[in-house]
């Protein structure tokens, strides 16, 4: 096992500072940690796996939440063939910023042949919340990924509304260096009025984006909106090889019953983290 930085993000006033770097290598049938560090309030476990083939990986931040200056970033590198899970211990909060945004780099690479579902669970978010997040993924020509990211803009069950805020969300995909999905979330302001907008999201209170990129991932589209249907939500082959899902709700849990339902339909049966199943 090879020890080794994760990349630094230098960030003025940092209430707290998480660094995680994971990669990962198919040894025989087997997937195997090839490098492991952990600094700060991020951390990782590795449950025992259900079978060596594909290896379950489980991040947390001990933080107990974010706040304004937090810095986090996490690297994560499959190997040739190598095949992985990678899910979140719980929610993550967001909360109120009394000083600079909270920062949060992910960076995801994977090598031919490589398969990576990251499942991170629901991304809550207080109000006067601000918060920079990026989510880099580069793939080689038949890596296959499944992502999903979900929002949750207060806690409807505690009365909670998200009166002001500040986000810039940006997902980017490139296949052998090149560029094939960009997607840019920027909200300011009343977050609740924005969202209550028809063309924003028509007053959910909740959104989930999924990515499915693979070879032949179009395949998989008429079993996707099969288990969307009822929920307001679309899903879209762009070109053979990627799906790309919004999935809009009125609450945590209404979402998080679709974003299952959208997972199981793009990993062929295979049961989501046991993180996921509480």
């Amino acid at each position: 096992m090879n020890f080794m930085p994760a990349r630094l993000i230098d960030t003025p006033a940092q209430r707290a500072i998480g660094r995680l770097d994971l990669a990962f290598r198919r040894h025989g049938a087997a997937t195997r940690v090839e490098k492991f560090y952990q600094q700060g309030c991020l951390k990782a476990r590795m449950p025992s796996p259900a079978d060596l083939e594909t290896l379950e990986a489980v991040t947390l931040n001990i933080s107990g939440g974010i706040a304004g200056g937090d810095a986090l970033s996490t690297e994560i590198a499959l190997a040739e063939g190598a095949r992985v899970v990678i899910a979140t211990q719980a929610a993550e909060r967001i909360y109120r910023a009394l000083g600079p945004a909270a920062r949060i780099a992910t960076g995801i690479r994977l090598g031919a042949g490589a398969r990576l579902d990251y499942l991170p669970q629901e991304t809550i978010f207080f109000d006067g919340f601000a918060l920079e997040r990026s989510l880099e993924i580069d793939l080689t020509a038949d890596a296959r990924f499944l992502g999903v990211e979900s929002f949750v803009f207060g806690r409807q069950a505690m009365g909670e509304t998200v009166q002001d805020g500040h986000l810039r969300d940006r997902i980017t995909l490139r296949r052998d260096r090149k560029l094939l999905f960009q997607d840019m979330t920027r909200l300011d302001g009343d977050i609740a009025a924005q969202l209550a907008r028809k063309a924003v999201a028509d007053g959910a209170m909740a959104v989930a984006s999924l990515i499915y990129a693979a070879p032949g991932a179009a395949d998989a589209l008429p079993a996707l909106r099969a288990a969307l249907a009822g929920a307001n939500a679309g899903a879209s082959a762009l070109g053979t090889e990627m799906i790309f899902a919004r999935i809009l709700a009125p609450s945590a849990i209404s979402l998080r019953h679709a974003v299952i339902a959208a997972c199981a339909a793009c990993r062929g049966g295979r049961p989501l983290p046991r993180v996921w199943q509480g």
